[in-house]
């Protein structure tokens, strides 16, 4: 199964007000093993960007304004991300901007429905405790040391890592490169394979007529019912 692992970074809280996604980030997930390709766009937003936004991510006006725009690189973004489904935490937030995006375009918006999100699946695993993607990070050392600023292909990495936790744990580990895993699997079926040696003797005809013997003089003996 594919999924895609996503963030954004944005200029502030409401699409409705004008704000704009200045970064976007995906990975790829199959089968729950992130395969290493990816996305990760920088994005002008054709607006300026506030403080408070700023503060948050870093991402100057300055900075963004020869980034490319939305609409140069929505359709590679969206022929990456296909019709998997789509991880984020908070995922209504980051699905709201994209979809403001799209429809800027007059493009087609992707539904909710598709959407996982991780800050739902840490509720109900761990209800009443804190799920901000630092402290899930911290429940599951996981380093996050160099999150300083929030950054979307920073953030959409600790949440692959996050969201494999949440499910039970990666099955061969996210560290693991494509010829590590197999090797990893070829192993597994070696061990699956093993054949027990042979006893080293087998019984005498005189040790099993003595070992009837024995049987026949035990009292109600469990395996002779």
């Amino acid at each position: 199964m594919r999924e895609i692992i996503f963030d954004t970074e944005t200029t502030g809280f409401e699409p409705s007000e004008g704000h704009r996604i200045v970064e976007i980030a995906c990975l790829e997930l199959v089968n729950q093993i992130p395969t290493g390709r990816k996305k990760q766009y920088y994005l002008n937003p054709e607006r300026d960007m506030p403080e408070a936004a700023f503060r948050i991510h870093g991402l100057s006006e300055q900075f963004l304004r020869d980034k490319p725009r939305f609409a140069e690189i929505a359709d590679e973004l969206m022929e990456f991300i296909g019709d998997a489904p789509l991880v984020a935490h908070n995922a209504e937030f980051d699905m709201r901007f994209l979809n403001a995006e799209l429809n800027l375009l007059k493009r087609v918006t992707l539904s909710l429905d598709r959407a996982i999100d991780t800050v739902r699946l840490a509720r109900q695993k761990f209800p009443g405790a804190p799920v901000s993607l630092d402290a899930l990070c911290k429940r599951f050392a996981i380093d996050n040391t160099q999150r300083t600023l929030h950054g979307a292909l920073l953030d959409a990495q600790l949440l692959a890592e996050v969201y494999l936790q949440l499910l039970g744990g990666p099955q061969t580990g996210l560290s693991l490169t494509t010829a590590a895993e197999e090797a990893a699997r070829a192993a597994l079926n070696v061990v699956g394979r093993i054949v027990r040696p042979a006893r080293p003797h087998v019984a005498s005809a005189e040790e099993l007529a003595a070992h009837a013997t024995f049987i026949a003089k035990l009292k109600d003996a469990v395996w002779l019912g």
